[in-house]
């Protein structure tokens, strides 16, 4: 399961505040999963830790996600109805090292009279990171099993070096070090991002969930805001519904037409049918005939 929220404008007194809406995504695709991709959407007045809690009450296994904080109490081993395990994000490790190694950024901030940091240090990282990617760019798509097991041949030793580089030169830094930040996000969730060598299953980025609030994050430039709390949790389910349709190759005005046409005449016990990766089963075959 992947996790992401992002913020967005509720209309409230004659002002606008900052709501939240938070996704989870289901895409088993990298490791040629039979499960068909899915993203649900919830929206929250604030990002209080009770939201996740709440949303993942019955949820059990692997939670690939950012550093947030409101995410801990889900790690708990003793929660009921069994122990979520965390999967740290590669991608995010990686950005704040990109950023100071970034020779065109920079020099924008320079000319703008902006303290510009190039650090040695973060190009080596970067390079470190990309070779991970690398790696798992050749395995995308197989089974889990065969993910593990070239991770464990080409990654790991990749891995174990970083780690003791990346503890070599942060003693060799001051805490309020840029650099040292980026390090310290990364040692002090260590097994957290090493979780992927073990399990074929895991990506080495959250990009599954942040693509599914990208559309949000886009949208704020094209609408002013939610209208009330009602609207916004109206705006979460209708972008679950567009956004599987689109991870499952569905066209969601096609499909949202049909399914509304037929749903008040379809059984209870046939509902089934309408979700999108049956429906498009189903259309193909139809086509096919």
């Amino acid at each position: 399961m992947h996790g992401d929220d992002t913020t967005v404008p509720v209309l409230a007194s004659g002002q606008t505040e900052t709501a939240r809406i938070w996704t989870y995504v289901r895409d088993d695709r990298p490791f040629g999963g039979a499960a068909p991709p899915a993203a649900v959407y919830y929206y929250s007045r604030d990002r209080r830790a009770e939201h996740s809690l709440a949303h993942l009450a019955d949820y059990s296994g692997i939670f690939q996600a950012d550093a947030y904080g409101g995410y801990n109490g889900l790690y708990d081993l003793t929660r009921s109805p069994g122990p979520i395990f965390e999967a740290a994000c590669w991608v995010h490790a990686r950005r704040p090292f990109f950023i100071l190694a970034d020779l065109a950024a920079n020099a924008r901030r320079k000319a703008q009279g902006k303290t510009a940091v190039i650090s040695p240090l973060a190009f080596e990282a970067v390079r470190r990171i990309d070779a991970l990617f690398e790696i798992e760019r050749t395995i995308n798509g197989q089974n889990a099993d065969q993910r593990r097991e070239v991770r464990q041949q080409l990654s790991a030793p990749l891995v174990a070096d970083l780690e003791v580089w990346l503890r070599e030169q942060r003693a060799k830094l001051s805490r309020g070090n840029d650099v040292a930040k980026a390090m310290d996000y990364m040692l002090k969730r260590w097994a957290a991002f090493t979780r992927f060598l073990d399990d074929g299953r895991i990506c080495l980025s959250n990009n599954a969930a942040e693509r599914a609030v990208r559309g949000i994050a886009l949208g704020r430039k094209s609408w002013l805001f939610c209208g009330s709390d009602r609207g916004g949790e109206r705006a979460a389910f209708m972008y679950g519904l567009i956004v599987t349709a689109k991870m499952n190759d569905v066209d969601p005005q096609a499909w949202l037409a049909d399914v509304l046409a037929r749903i008040a005449e379809l059984p209870q016990s046939r509902l089934h049918e309408l979700l999108p990766w049956n429906w498009n089963t189903a259309r193909h075959q139809k086509q096919a005939a």
